[in-house]
């Protein structure tokens, strides 16, 4: 009978650890845009919904977070800012991981709203919190890592 009892602990101690490891690591796992060592997290946003929303209605944005816009197709993919209530810094980046342009978006509750053009093809759009920019020292040309869902884009 005790041997019973234990073996029963035993598995069930398994399994919990199994799964207590499974969800610390997806848990963990977050979505980043480095430029160089310096990342963010970030929300993704690929579907036509989400990238209709994207931090609409926010009232913050956590230091070192953003949203990611991940288009179908590289093209030149203006922003407004309408019903966004913080400011932001907008950083399009090419299918080759590059920054092609960056603006400094204020927020906007009534029409008419800036449009936020770069006037470069994209594939990617980054929104960041205002002077991440300044503050890393971001600049046209540089390089970009996405981490995806435990892949690298």
């Amino acid at each position: 009978m005790k041997k019973e009892r234990i073996k029963k602990i035993i598995v069930f101690s398994i399994i919990f650890i199994f799964a207590l490891i499974v969800i610390v690591f997806v848990m963990g796992e977050k979505h980043k845009v480095c430029f160089e060592e310096k990342c963010v997290d970030v929300e993704i946003a690929e579907t036509l919904e989400s990238r209709q929303k994207g931090l609409m209605f926010r009232e913050s944005l956590p230091e070192r977070n953003g949203m990611l816009f991940i288009f179908e197709e590289s093209d030149n993919h203006p922003f407004w800012m309408k019903n966004t209530l913080i400011q932001l810094e907008i950083i399009w980046i090419d299918e080759n991981f590059k920054v092609v342009h960056i603006e400094h978006a204020i927020p906007c509750k009534n029409d008419p709203c800036a449009i936020y053009d770069p006037n470069k093809i994209a594939k990617y759009v980054l929104e960041v919190n205002p002077r991440f920019v300044a503050n890393n020292e971001i600049k046209v040309g540089d390089e970009v890592v996405i981490k995806y869902q435990n892949a690298k884009i």
